[in-house]
This record gives C-alpha cells, sequence and structure tokens, in this order.
C-alpha cells in the first residue's frame, strides 16, 4: 500500500481571501500545478483560493537576486495551479503567519515576490494571528490599450487595464448583480491585451473615495476580496477623477470585507487590512484522488535538491509547533468569518 506523504500546513484569510500556507525553507518541495490543484479543492482537498509556499531567498532560485533586500520569498500560485505574480491579501496573510510563528517579531517586514520586493508592517505587540496588516503595493501601471471591454451575458461595459503586478480590467457598473454569478470569466476583449487573462472586476463608486467591487480573479473564480484588485479599482477611480496630487484615502468594499487604500503623492498605494491565520494540521496529497481540472496527472513529487522527507517535515513542523505553542489551537479552525 502506498501511504502518501503527510505535509504540514497553516490556513489564513484576508477578507475572506483564503490561503494555504507551506513552510519550504530550503525549497525542498516540487509543487506540481496538480498537486496545487489539489490543495485548493474544496472537497477533494483542504481547500482555498491559492497556495503560499514561504522559501527563503537564499534557497530559491527565483528571489536570490533579491536576497539582499528581502529574508523570504512569497512563491504563489492560484487555485487552478498557475503561478502568481503579486497578491495583496496573500503577502499579508504571510506577514501574519511569519509574525506567528517566530520568524518576525512585528514591525517593518520586507517580503520579495515575482513582482519585486513588497514593504509591509505588522503592528507590534497585538495578538500574533489577528489584526490589520499593511503591504506597500507600489505604482499601478495603465499599460493600455485605451479601448478595453468587458461583457457578461448580453450586457457590456468599458474597462480600464490596470497592472498592479499582474492584470486587471476594472469596469465601473451601476449595479453588481449585472456582473451575474460569475460562475464563468467575463468576456474581455480585445484579447490581445491579456494573453495569459486577466482578473476583472466590477465597480460602483459610492463617492466620497467609497468604492464597492465584485471580482473574478484569474485562475480562481470569484473571490470573497482582491487586494489587488482594491488598488486596481482605486487607480481606475482616480483615473477618471484625477486628484492634485495630494495623498489620499480610499475605502474598498468587497463581500468579504473592508481594505483600506492609501494613495500617496507620488501614486504609489499601500492596502490594509485585517488577516487571520484560521487553521494549522497536515496534508496529505493522494496521487490516486482525480481532480475536476487535473485527472490523472501526478501528486506530490518527492523532495527535490537531495532533501529527505523526514527533514522537510521536520523544517516545516518546527514552524507550526511555534504557531501552535504560544496559542494552543493545533487543528481547530477559528470562527472568524
Amino acid at each position: 500500500m502506498n501511504i502518501p506523504i503527510g505535509i504540514p500546513f497553516a490556513k489564513g484569510h484576508g477578507t475572506g481571501n483564503d490561503f494555504l500556507i507551506l513552510e519550504d525553507p530550503g525549497d525542498a518541495l516540487d509543487l506540481t500545478p496538480a498537486d496545487t490543484i489539489q490543495l485548493c479543492d474544496r472537497r477533494r482537498g483542504i481547500g482555498a483560493d491559492g497556495v503560499l509556499r514561504l522559501v527563503r531567498c537564499t534557497a530559491a532560485p527565483e528571489a536570490f537576486a533579491m536576497a539582499d533586500r528581502a529574508q523570504w520569498f512569497m512563491d504563489y500560485r492560484n487555485a487552478d495551479g498557475s503561478l502568481g505574480a503579486m497578491c495583496g491579501n496573500g503577502a499579508r496573510v504571510l506577514a501574519r503567519y511569519l509574525t506567528a510563528t517566530g520568524h518576525h517579531p512585528g514591525g517593518p517586514l520586507t517580503l520579495a515576490t515575482r513582482a519585486g520586493v513588497r514593504e509591509l508592517h505588522v503592528p507590534a505587540g497585538e495578538d500574533t494571528h489577528h489584526g490589520d496588516v499593511s503591504v506597500t503595493m507600489g505604482i499601478p501601471a495603465l499599460p493600455g490599450p485605451d479601448r478595453i471591454t468587458v461583457t457578461v451575458g448580453t450586457r457590456s461595459w468599458p474597462a480600464l487595464h490596470v497592472d498592479v503586478g499582474n492584470p486587471h480590467a476594472v469596469a465601473f457598473v451601476d449595479d453588481l448583480d449585472h456582473a451575474g454569478t460569475l460562475a464563468t470569466a467575463p468576456a474581455v476583449t480585445p484579447h490581445s491585451a491579456y494573453p495569459h487573462g486577466t482578473t476583472v472586476e466590477f465597480v460602483r463608486d459610492l463617492g466620497s473615495r467609497h468604492l464597492v467591487l465584485r471580482v473574478h480573479e484569474r485562475g480562481v473564480g470569484e473571490t470573497p476580496s482582491c487586494g489587488t484588485g482594491a488598488c486596481a479599482a482605486v487607480a481606475a477611480a482616480l483615473h477618471r477623477t484625477p486628484h492634485p496630487g495630494d495623498p489620499v484615502r480610499y475605502t474598498v468594499d468587497a463581500p468579504g470585507g473592508r481594505l483600506l487604500v492609501d494613495v500617496a503623492a507620488d501614486g504609489t498605494m499601500t492596502l490594509t487590512g485585517p488577516a487571520y491565520l484560521t487553521a494549522q494540521g497536515t496534508v496529505r496529497l493522494h496521487t490516486s484522488w482525480p481532480t475536476a481540472a487535473a485527472q490523472g496527472e501526478r501528486g506530490l513529487q518527492r523532495p527535490a535538491h537531495g532533501a529527505s522527507t523526514p527533514a522537510l517535515l521536520a523544517r516545516a513542523d518546527r514552524g507550526l509547533n511555534r504557531l501552535n505553542g504560544e496559542h494552543g489551537h493545533q487543528g481547530k479552525a477559528e470562527a472568524d468569518r
């Protein structure tokens, strides 16, 4: 009988946007797209909008060039197994994890991502499992083209192409219900503007720098919240009604909760909102389990780079033990949503 490998994990969310955290400091896990799909499957796995693999920059080929500025690299995977460059809510949840496990004392924190180094802040001295976390998201780009159209059913809206480390199409609507069920991705044209797909935001502007939105995330589907999407929505709002350059704050409400986006005079955006750790445990990846998107694909691979399975598990267990030792709730989930 082939017993699958057990992998320690933690789980957290930012305004309902939930993630699995795999601590892999030595870059030992060969995590395949099929593995990610299984982990994120809400019936066949643990269930999440994405996977956050935590790797030391000195061990991660993608992040080695950033090792002089950041200790940790966020390897973000969408629920469909694709790689993600940046995830605002995911970065905040990962910062919460680093603080709760004793990897970081709180206060300023730098994190390497595929979109570059991001600055975060976790208030020191608070409950390490709860509370607001901020991340500097940089200055969004408006790469064009000017004529983007988003279509759902018989309705179409003009949209703005915004890049926040990942692509977005932002459409302002009169009624969020007009977006429909968002069971499938909205049609976005021209296709050449987004050769690898895009996240789509449907936004209502309530005035007084207050936005409400719904999001269909690329590689995931509709999610309760999206950190880069909140910043993209603010960038689109500012494009419609430019401000004189003074710092401003926007409130962005999503189905999963409220996020704040501060815009500096130079256009740099900082995203702030709650980040929670909700559960921890061990997950087994079964190669015999079919998934809706990947029938018959291989499961978790042997640890790469010569690392043994016991050594890999011991490293991950140490992080979870620190998480468990202070608060004593291993295997329990907090009813915080």
